[in-house]
């Protein structure tokens, strides 16, 4: 099999055609096993200029048609979706190194949000609100808020993307995606489905620009004013960077950013289940999600049981191409990323840490960079258990009593997702409460991955505290107006002001 060859093809019947140049500076590679698959042209700060000014020509005309309408784009686009679900889940296989299955149901997740966003189109409802003065009347209306810029990391070339897009397209907005560098070809494909979905239902074809390139890329579109809204996914460091320089001009920035998700396993716990939640937590996307699992913090009574099965689980694993059927484990995105992970197991052991099992390279895979998983016990929280490493390395932390497990749990500066496995509803309501967990994401005998559109997506502290997806999320892609309405003869002021 040749994975270039075969990546041309599912391009082409993306309705990507001849997308490469021979002096790109974007070298497109797999992770699987390094192959080039080809080079594209970057994007500079014209021509970043260019899309957002077409982008906002698209928004001037959308924001004009009916909500209900808009969703009909976005009904088309999820039909798109579901007829090439196969290949474009295999395209997020090649270029983000997720397992089949992974890949698959990130463009599962795209059709399910553009089901979420069509019934959205008719519910983007504001209120009636009393008010104090007789014969008035006020109330709130949401209204299109422009241009919003998307910034996409690699481990979700598509699923955020779409998480952002199809609630911006049915709020009446157009769409500018800079995607990560590591995973372009998604992005245009996407951008392909969408531009036939507009022309299949007569929306503007430029609804959706896609900028690519480095860091430069970014900051123009981060720093365009015609830019209301930038919604980046990515490292702490990255919104550290992108919230000041959105914040200098009054923009708005949704931010979804780093995690260091922690597991309480309590002494209630049913173990079988746990484990299982656990280990797709903790190594699926090979540990490259934001809501990997990094600590577990079990109590001393279960601890020597709970590890045991552990390490039996993890040294099972299907390591090799993702796809392969029966895979479970594929390759890190990069040798930037292998090296990350094992600074990191070094850094724990000469902290005092325990290597139970993993930590080192996958013999026997050709090419790409395949670990073998690591669970890693330590005797106290340090500073590497408290940094994110985006990689399979899981922590274990003990402890004897409820109130140090939740001390653990919050004693890190992330707070994306968490997950408590217990059969103490008094535990579990605890770590609900607003004296629990301190995470966006709480929740019980789950693992801390893996969440539905339906609910909000997003997390406190460091995390960045933007939500996207579900619940009341589309709010951040529209603008808010409230009006009064005066049907009387009179003109009383409000706060019994007389002007007399």
């Amino acid at each position: 099999m040749s994975i270039a060859r075969d990546t041309l093809q599912i391009l082409e019947r993306l309705g990507v055609a001849s997308p490469f140049t021979a002096d790109g500076t974007i070298v497109c590679r797999t992770p699987i096993d390094g192959t080039e698959l080809g080079r594209l042209a970057a994007d500079d700060a014209d021509a970043v200029g260019a899309a957002v000014g077409r982008a906002r020509t698209a928004f001037e005309q959308w924001r004009t048609v009916p909500a209900p309408v808009r969703g009909a784009f976005v009904r088309e686009l999820g039909e798109l979706l579901r007829r090439h679900k196969t290949d474009l889940g295999t395209l997020v296989t090649i270029e983000a190194g997720k397992i089949l299955s992974e890949g698959l149901g990130e463009v599962q997740e795209m059709i399910d949000i553009c089901d979420l966003a069509v019934g959205l189109s008719r519910q983007l409802y504001g209120l009636t609100i009393a008010s104090e003065r007789p014969g008035h009347r006020m109330m709130e209306q949401w209204h299109p808020l422009g241009v919003v810029g998307v910034i996409s990391a690699f481990n979700f070339p598509v699923a955020v993307w779409s998480w952002n897009a199809a609630l911006a397209f049915v709020c009446g907005d157009s769409v500018v995606w800079k995607p990560s560098e590591k995973t372009v070809l998604t992005a245009l494909a996407c951008r392909a489905l969408t531009r036939e979905a507009a022309r299949r239902v007569g929306a503007p074809e430029d609804l959706l620009q896609v900028v690519v390139g480095a860091r430069d890329v970014g900051e123009a579109l981060v720093d365009d004013p015609r830019v209301p809204l930038v919604s980046a996914t990515g490292s702490t460091a990255m919104g550290r960077q992108v919230a000041p320089r959105v914040a200098a001009r009054l923009g708005r920035s949704l931010l979804e950013l780093g995690g260091n998700n922690a597991a309480v396993v309590a002494p209630s716990a049913d173990l079988d289940l746990t484990v299982r939640g656990i280990v797709f937590a903790a190594v699926g996307t090979a540990g490259q999600r934001c809501t990997t699992l990094r600590r577990v913090i079990v109590h001393e009574s279960v601890k020597e049981d709970l590890l045991r099965r552990l390490v039996a689980a993890y040294e099972t694993l299907p390591i090799g191409s993702p796809l392969d059927e029966g895979t479970l484990v594929g390759p890190l995105i990069d040798e930037s990323a292998l090296s990350a992970f094992t600074t990191a197991i070094e850094q724990a052991r000469a902290d005092g840490g325990t290597v139970l099992t993993g930590g080192e390279a996958a013999e026997g895979v050709p090419g790409g960079h395949y670990v073998h998983p690591a669970i890693v016990d330590m005797p106290e929280q340090t500073e590497i258990v408290r940094a994110e490493t985006f990689a399979p390395l899981l922590y274990v932390l003990t402890y004897r009593d409820f109130d140090e497990a939740i001390a653990l749990h919050n004693a890190v500066d992330q707070g994306l997702s968490s997950a408590i496995f217990t059969l103490d509803v008094r535990e579990a309501e605890l770590f609900l409460s607003a004296t629990g967990s301190d995470c966006g994401i709480a929740n019980v005998n789950i693992g801390t991955s893996g969440a539905e559109i339906g609910g909000a997506f997003g997390g406190e502290k460091d995390t960045g505290g933007g939500r996207e997806s579900g619940s009341d999320a589309w709010k951040s892609y529209m603008r808010r107006a409230t009006n009064t309405i005066n049907y009387s003869t009179e003109l009383p002021l409000a706060q019994g002001v007389d002007f007399g």
